[in-house]
């Protein structure tokens, strides 16, 4: 009885978790990856992929789809949206980590510090490759200060980032 109020516990405490995410299947009219992200991120679909920031705006998280022939540009938007919110990167902090595989999807990863007008943060862009033409390009901003507190969700969002298979 006591092993069967553990488990019922143990379910009713992560039952939470799960069910306070939503699903995004992106693009929509074509879809290629999907990925949980919480509800109270506000994730939305984007013209280019998908975004969400935390409930205190410490993350903002996105995940923009490319292929051969949009990835410059692409790149550029990134840069761009970082700039025109005022986040200053520091080339020289630049961190290449080695290519690693997520969910059968090869991944390129990269990191920067960087300051917003709240101050220090952490600048990722991570380059997924879901099928043979298509891209996906990861931007994650955070605050240094207070993104600890978010590394559980960051990373069930990056782990339930799938690709689609037809």
């Amino acid at each position: 009885m006591k092993k069967a109020l553990l488990i019922a516990a143990a379910f009713a405490a992560t039952f939470p978790l799960l069910a306070h995410a939503e699903t995004l299947q992106f693009p929509s009219e074509e879809p290629i990856a999907e990925v949980s992200i919480p509800h109270s991120w506000g994730p939305k679909e984007t013209e280019t992929g998908v975004d969400a920031t935390s409930p205190d705006s410490a993350i903002y998280f996105s995940i923009d789809i490319a292929s051969d022939k949009t990835i410059d540009k692409t790149l550029d938007d990134v840069i761009d949206f970082l700039l025109k919110n005022g986040v200053e990167i520091d080339d020289k902090s630049k961190h290449e980590y080695p290519d690693s595989v997520l969910n059968g999807m090869k991944m390129a990863h990269l990191e920067w510090d960087g300051k917003d007008k709240d101050g220090p943060v952490d600048v990722e862009l991570g380059l997924l490759q879901p099928s043979e033409d298509k891209l996906l390009v990861v931007t994650y901003w955070g605050s240094k200060e207070t993104q600890d507190k978010h590394d559980e969700a960051v990373q069930k969002i990056m782990n339930s980032l799938k690709p689609i298979n037809d």
